[in-house]
């Protein structure tokens, strides 16, 4: 199916089907979200998209801890250029606008995704602007929330990240210490407590600074 076939049939049903939520740890920020009646497996797989996992529906723990972190800390964002890496829901996205980014580009290469952030944003009164090309844009600081939730996808993003680092670009990581996030190259900046893939539940989830490697 064409994408912006896609695109459009996703709009409807994410209006018609989906619930605008404020979040719980930031109300001031509703993502469209979706419940047991929305019948969202049933859209994906009549548009080509069965056993896809919708990411870009939930708002992630790691997500969540760099929109919490935004909130306690907008200077780290404000009058900059920013990248939302990952952005699935564009959740931190959202939460870089609001608290007065300059600019706030989006990147993730899931065509569903990049709709639903679309929509997310609108709902928010926000301006991101997608990133399509394969070198990073210019930016002043790259927000990276849960890029790290499995071994392939850790191996394929920290190289990208680390160059970005190491080429002077401030890189913040939010994830809820899952097993593959590279520890042993961050520093934690903060910790917090929030819900994790839509669930109620409480997880723990840190932000951490990914910086360059010193020259030995």
């Amino acid at each position: 199916m064409p994408v912006a076939r896609l695109s459009a049939d996703l709009a409807t049903f994410i209006k018609a089907r989906f619930c605008l939520t404020p979040l719980p740890v930031r109300p001031d920020i509703s993502l469209y979200c979706p419940t047991p009646q929305s019948g969202l497996i049933d859209f994906l797989a009549a548009h080509g998209h069965a056993g896809q996992p919708p990411y870009w529906a939930y708002a992630w723990g790691g997500g969540a801890a760099l929109a919490l972190y935004l909130r306690d800390r907008p200077d780290a964002v404000a009058g900059r250029k920013v990248l939302d890496f990952g952005a699935g829901s564009g959740l931190v996205g959202i939460a870089a606008a609001k608290a007065g980014a300059s600019k706030v580009w989006t990147l993730d290469p899931d065509p569903i995704a990049q709709s639903a952030m679309e929509l997310n944003a609108e709902a928010n009164g926000v301006a991101l602007q997608l990133w399509a090309e394969t070198v990073l844009p210019p930016v002043d600081i790259i927000l990276a929330g849960d890029v790290f939730y499995d071994a392939r996808v850790a191996k394929l993003t920290l190289p990208i990240l680390a160059a970005a680092a190491e080429a002077g670009n401030e890189v913040l990581v939010g994830d809820p210490f899952r097993r593959d996030l590279p520890l042993d190259r961050l520093q934690v900046l903060a910790r917090y407590e929030v819900p994790d893939m839509g669930s109620s539940e409480l997880v723990k989830a840190g932000v951490f600074s990914l910086p360059g490697r010193t020259p030995s």
